[in-house]
This record gives C-alpha cells, structure tokens and sequence, in this order.
C-alpha cells in the first residue's frame, strides 16, 4: 500500500502522516516514511535526534549527476539511472519507523535539473513499487508536486483541511490535479477542527465528509515545541487516527 498526503502549507499533513505510521505500525505493518518535502520535517516530528546529520538525498548534487550519467556541457543524461544501492543506505530509523528524506532539487536562477530529478522520481518509484511495505509519502505542500510525477505510484492520496476557504480552495485544487494524474483512491482529511460547526463547514465547502477530522489539540503543539515525537501527544486524537486508519485500510 502506497499512500501520499498533501495539502496547503501549515495545515498539519506531516503530524498526522506521523501518527498514522504509529498507528500502522501498531497494527503490525511495516512502515516506510518518504520526506518528499523541500523543507522536511518529518525527522523531528517523529523524534529523531541530531536531524542536522540527516542530508536529504537532493543536497548531494555531485551523486545525483553522476547516477544521471550526465558530462558536463552534455544534454544527455540517463533516463533510467541505477538507485537500488540507495535504497538502504540514505534510510535512517525510530521506534521501528523507517525514514528516507528525499527533500527536492531547487536552483536559484530557476534553470533545469533534469537530471538530478530523473534520478529522484526513479529513486521514488523504486521505493513506492516495493510491495511488503507500507510507504507513506509526505508531500511538499501546494500542487506543484503533482505536476513533476513524484507522486507516481500512489495508491491513494489523502489530501489535509482545515477549516479555512484558502485550505478548501488548495484542497479542491490538489483533488482536480490528483484525479488527471490517475491517482485511484482520494480522500479528505479535516485538522484543527473544534466544533461541529468547522466539520459542518469542511463538509459542505468541500462537497464530502472528511475521512477523519483531527481536532485541535493543544497537546500536539506543546509536543512540537518541546522537540518531541508528536506521537507523545497521540492520545489525544486517537479517535481520529484510528478512524483514518480504518479508513485507509478498508
């Protein structure tokens, strides 16, 4: 099973990507976290220590063009570059969760890195297409993402709310691209819902009821704050994570 999630930025996707690997992982799955995130997160969400160690596989440029196979002044470069070697090599581990920060090829003057991203999505597809796990992809916020092809593979896309027409608009936005990019399974998360009245609002503006609403948890921030796992606060939204759970198990 391969699931991604997306969303506007600040909405929450990658906290609740992470308690939902804990509550996989409880239920006997073996998980795979990908951080596809240009600014990732997910090491500390999750609690790893010392995060400044971790390079994300898009930093190491010299290896990137070397497995792209592209000379320098050439315009040619591998489309089908090798990756299985990195498989192991650049995934770091917690509690039994197993992490692999892609991070994404950015240039200041806005010029290509073909080759650098060919070697990405490869990477990516190699590790979406390995059947014995479950892969929970964290995408980088906004719909840019769906346009480069990182999202190849998934089995289903959830795509995070919250109780604001600006997140609705992005999320209504994410689902359109999402459904001509094929992706089979799409569904709806709400996050910082408080009442009725925000799951009332979601389910309306978004014409469907969320999945799963995660309510606002002040338990959740505190936890990020101190630098902790945020699955220090999961009792606090277990109801809505199990729900999810439930929902993406089906």
């Amino acid at each position: 099973m391969k699931i991604a999630i997306s969303g506007k930025g600040g909405v929450g996707k990658t906290t609740i990507m992470a308690l939902l690997a804990d509550m996989l992982q409880q239920n006997g799955k073996e998980v795979l976290l990908i951080d596809a995130d240009p600014s990732p997160h997910m090491a500390q969400t999750i609690g790893i220590e010392n995060t400044e160690r971790i390079t994300p596989i898009a930093e190491m440029t010299e290896l990137l063009a070397a497995r792209s196979g592209k000379t320098p002044g050439s315009p040619f470069y591998q489309i089908n570059p090798k990756v299985d070697d990195l498989l192991e090599k650049f995934m770091v581990k917690k509690n039994g969760l197993r992490l692999m920060v892609l991070g994404a090829i950015q240039t200041a003057d806005g010029g290509c890195a073909c080759p650098e991203n060919t070697v990405l999505k490869r990477l990516l597809t190699k590790l979406l297409l390995t059947p014995s796990q479950v892969v929970l992809l964290d995408m980088e916020a906004g719909v840019e993402h769906l346009g480069r092809g990182t999202i190849a593979g998934a089995d289903r896309l959830l795509i995070v709310a919250i109780p604001a027409k600006s997140s609705v608009r992005t999320a209504q936005k994410i689902k359109k691209l999402a459904q001509e990019a094929g992706i089979p399974k799409i569904s709806f998360i709400g996050n910082l819902v408080r009442d009725q009245d925000d799951e009332n609002f979601l389910t309306e503006a978004l014409g469907e009821k969320p999945a799963a609403c995660f309510p606002d948890a002040a338990e959740i921030r505190k936890a990020e704050r101190a630098g902790r796992p945020v699955t220090d606060a999961a009792a606090r939204v277990a109801a809505a994570t199990r729900q999810l759970l439930e929902h993406v198990l089906e």
